[in-house]
């Protein structure tokens, strides 16, 4: 299954016209609610039929997802709700049921939270300056992720702030 972007124009277009002419053959809602944050969602699943028949996708494409989010985000100094709607669309090589689509959207982003956003914010490493041999110091920050992680590590920021202050937590990791 992969997100369908708009890099892919055609294919992007083809998905809007399925799901808003045809009706989906499974559906799943979702409501999370956190402390000022709800967010409902809903996985709708598609079957192509002929729609992308003359398309050069139709022999890989076994259905389409739509994923409609509509999150209420609750400000923190107004109080006041901001409303805020996204809709994203999935193809898929293998026809599954909704819920099965939705865990898979939803472990996707838990990968996206805790490996590529950790990278980025935490290590810094869309800012690093570093042009010559950039996969080693990729594969030094991979390896210093897995090693925090084995020994338990939740917050990495934390962690990181830990091994500043005192180096010697830092050495007592197992696997170093």
């Amino acid at each position: 299954m992969v997100q369908v972007k708009a890099n892919q124009p055609g294919l992007l277009q083809r998905c809007e016209h399925i799901a808003a002419t045809a009706a989906p053959i499974a559906v799943d809602d979702s409501r999370n609610l956190a402390r000022n944050r709800q967010e409902n969602r809903r996985v709708e699943v598609y079957a192509p039929g002929a729609a992308l028949d003359d398309d050069e996708w139709a022999p890989l494409i076994a259905a389409i997802v739509r994923v409609t989010r509509f999150t209420l985000i609750r400000s923190a100094a107004t109080g006041l709700w901001k409303r805020r709607e996204e809709t994203a669309f999935y193809a898929s090589s293998v026809m599954l049921p909704a819920e099965i689509f939705a865990s898979a959207i939803r472990g996707h982003w838990a990968v996206e939270n805790e490996n590529h956003w950790v990278r980025d914010v935490t290590l810094s490493e869309d800012a690093s300056r570093i042009r010559v041999n950039p996969g080693i110091m990729a594969r030094l920050r991979s390896q210093a992720l897995n090693i925090a992680r084995a020994n338990g590590v939740a917050n990495i920021a934390q962690a990181i702030w830990n091994g500043a202050l005192d180096p010697a937590v830092t050495l007592l990791y197992r696997g170093l």
